[in-house]
């Protein structure tokens, strides 16, 4: 029974694991700065963004150097299951709910403290070589912020 259920177990974890592989967002993918449009601004001095995939979910880890050259790491472990999950580092939110809009699309709600304070959608182009992530904050903020981010992989 026990080696039974060891099989099923191994097998659930390959097909997790092959699912997650197949998601074109794993890998490493740099900002390309010039190409991006930060507003109201400045524009990130670097930017980059690694996704794992994992049994629990897929692993986001975002190091960016600002403008003024203060760093940051933010970190999280999501799914496309449309719950939330804690983000550590961003000074701006600490949970995101990721949603899978298709193969290419998700669709991110990001929040501090139960509260919407903003949306994101990243694609991912066809060949799989760009992938551009919109940002935008609620409009009722002080100075709402409408980021594209332009990411080439690595």
């Amino acid at each position: 029974m026990l080696l039974k259920t060891l099989r099923l177990f191994v097998a659930f974890m390959s097909s997790a694991a092959l699912a997650w592989a197949a998601d074109p967002v794993v890998g490493t993918w740099k900002l390309n700065v010039s190409k991006s449009k930060f507003s109201p601004g400045p524009a990130p001095k670097e930017s980059t963004r690694v996704y794992e995939a994992r049994p629990e979910g897929l692993k986001v880890t975002v190091k960016t150097v600002q403008a003024d050259g203060s760093a940051f790491t933010i970190l999280i472990t999501e799914n496309y299951d449309g719950k939330d999950y804690p983000v550590v580092g961003s000074p701006d939110y600490d949970a995101v709910e990721l949603k899978k809009v298709n193969e290419q699309v998700a669709e991110a709600t990001l929040m501090h403290g139960h509260v919407v304070v903003a949306h994101a959608t990243r694609e991912i182009s066809m060949d799989g070589k760009t992938m551009t992530i919109t940002y935008k904050e609620s409009p009722d903020r002080a100075h709402p912020v409408n980021n594209q981010g332009v990411y080439e992989k690595q």
